[in-house]
């Protein structure tokens, strides 16, 4: 009878919003989208005569059909007047978690924008979750969950009222959004919590509300930006634990932008490398990190000099193992990682040892990390932009 005691002593958010002379702008302004949801971005209601449902169903013009790939992008630009943000990138992202990764001013909120249909491309098409770009619009945004990084909470509210809100702006009835938030925060550990006022939440609490009014209204896509900024270490592993439980439970689609690697490493299968609006690269982690077929660790015992000089006069890139807090290069019985040519094979490695009168004790195919991929990718991009 929770739901009963709630809608009698609860009065609708209709008369608790304070100013709400046009709450679309209210929102929006803190980074949430919620009420652009019935495409009205720029019509502004009296005080007091918001409705509370908006749209009982999505239009039918366009129907949003199963697609193997959720988000398919075609040469797509994106200009601020004079500046670039999206640089013709073309991008296919499947079901399941997709890691976005990239500075600041890279181009990820933009493609954030641009997938939710806030803005528009230049040039260019793309789908999202089978629905064209340029008719997103509110079907589109019946479709997908957003979790903006910075907090986007009405004052004054309580955590139920919030998510309450969020699944009636999404088209929901007064009951059903009712009932929806009381699984979500639940779901999200906030069950104890739905009748605290927001401002009373720590960062983690907020974080997980963030989520709870994303799932509101049961997406097929969630787009989810810096899911665990500022969260201490027990916090940011129980978003993580989350993330990772509504693709592999609950079969979400989402797209995580972060700066993270290691949170990208454990909630996605799929990553995407941005940096000045262009795509460094995409592909599964394994397709990623596994795409340097030409990289191997080496130990070897003896004098490790003249066995570099070596390697490296054979146009092999060599990086020595770094020992100690001085940084000073193990090179006598050493460890380092090489890169060969496209002309060379591994029989070179064993003639410059032959060469230098040291021995082979280990070759070993070696796996770029993520971060190491990530850097040196970077500073390709940047080089390039020089």
């Amino acid at each position: 009878m929770i739901l009963g005691k709630f809608e009698r002593e609860t009065p609708s958010w209709q008369s608790r919003l304070i100013s709400p002379a046009c709450v679309s702008k209210v929102i929006d302004v803190q980074g949430m989208v919620l009420a652009s949801i019935y495409d009205q971005s720029d019509k502004c209601f009296d005080e007091g005569s918001l409705p509370s449902m908006i749209e009982t169903n999505p239009p039918a013009s366009v129907a949003i059909a199963p697609t193997k790939d959720v988000v398919r992008l075609e040469d797509v630009s994106v200009w601020y007047n004079k500046f670039q943000a999206l640089d013709r990138i073309s991008l296919r992202l499947p079901t399941g978690a997709t890691g976005l990764v990239g500075r600041n001013g890279a181009g990820k909120s933009t493609l954030l924008r641009l997938l939710l249909g806030l803005i528009r491309a230049s040039n260019g098409t793309g789908e999202v979750l089978g629905v064209p770009l340029e008719r997103a619009g509110s079907v589109l945004r019946h479709a997908v969950g957003y979790m903006p990084e910075n907090d986007a909470f009405l004052p004054g509210m309580k955590a139920i009222e919030q998510v309450t809100l969020a699944g009636e702006l999404c088209s929901l009835s007064h009951r059903e959004a009712i009932r929806r938030s009381h699984e979500v925060l639940s779901y999200t550990g906030l069950g104890e919590a739905r009748y605290r006022n927001v401002e009373g939440f720590s960062t983690g609490m907020k974080q997980r509300l963030k989520l709870a009014i994303a799932l509101v209204h049961d997406p097929d896509l969630l787009l989810l930006d810096e899911p665990t900024v500022g969260l201490d270490p027990p916090g940011r592993q129980r978003m993580l634990d989350l993330i990772a439980d509504l693709v592999r439970s609950h079969g979400k689609s989402l797209v995580i932008s972060t700066h993270l690697l290691a949170d990208i490493q454990y909630t996605c299968d799929y990553v995407v490398m941005i940096e000045h609006g262009r795509i460094m690269t995409a592909g599964t982690l394994d397709e990623v990190v596994g795409s340097e077929a030409s990289r191997f660790r080496i130990q070897w015992e003896g004098e490790g000099n003249s066995f570099i000089e070596r390697l490296r006069a054979d146009g092999i890139e060599v990086t020595p193992k770094t020992a100690g807090l001085d940084g000073t290069r193990i090179n006598k019985d050493g460890e380092a990682i090489v890169k060969l040519p496209e002309f060379a094979d591994t029989r070179t490695i064993f003639q410059a040892a032959f060469e230098s009168g040291v021995r082979l004790r280990m070759i070993d195919p070696e796996l770029e990390e993520l971060g190491e991929l990530y850097h040196r990718l970077l500073d390709r991009e940047t080089q390039h932009v020089r």
